[in-house]
């Protein structure tokens, strides 16, 4: 069983990560407006919102619980943030095919997480967090904050790659701490 769930848990993680590459590789042919870079920035916030809710609903970990609640926290405000500058800059957030991408793999993503129970559901999704934040942290600094050509755009962009540089080390400690 061990086995398996081990498995398992390499595939999600595997399957998410490479989601999120294939996506913002076509995305990266040509560079992103900063309307789409806002819509992806604000997409990746809410998948992770999303994902951080079926964990509070699922898991009876307190570390996983305690990153989960930090999920919802940050990300709201972050993506508070970015809805705040788009209407100040009279912008409107463009759905692309990246964001499109990125919410149909975290789509499949939660319902495999909904599929799994305790133990399993905890090492899965943190393993997950580890590998999506990765991913986007990735994203930001090789696509997304060069591309961005609004000053106040490419700053929020870079405060919120700190942050999510710390949510991604947040979550390694946790997964080292699970059994």
């Amino acid at each position: 069983m061990l086995i398996r769930t081990t498995a398992l848990v390499a595939w999600l993680v595997f399957g998410t990560a490479l989601t999120w590459t294939q996506a913002t590789s076509a995305q990266s042919a040509q560079k992103p407006t900063d309307p789409q870079i806002a819509h992806i920035a604000y997409t990746a916030g809410v998948i992770d919102i999303e994902t951080a809710k079926l964990a509070l609903s699922k898991s009876k970990n307190k570390a996983v619980v305690e990153f989960a609640q930090g999920m919802v926290r940050d990300h709201e405000a972050v993506n508070k943030q970015a809805l705040d500058l788009a209407k100040k800059l009279k912008v409107t957030p463009e759905d692309n095919d990246t964001s499109k991408a990125l919410t149909k793999a975290a789509a499949d993503e939660r319902k495999k997480l909904s599929a799994l129970n305790g133990a399993a559901f905890d090492k899965a999704y943190m393993q997950n967090e580890v590998a999506y934040h990765k991913q986007v942290n990735s994203a930001l600094k090789t696509l997304l904050i060069p591309s961005a050509s609004n000053a106040e755009l490419k700053n929020l962009l870079e405060t919120g790659l700190k942050l999510f540089e710390g949510h991604r080390q947040h979550a390694e400690q946790v997964v080292a701490g699970l059994k």
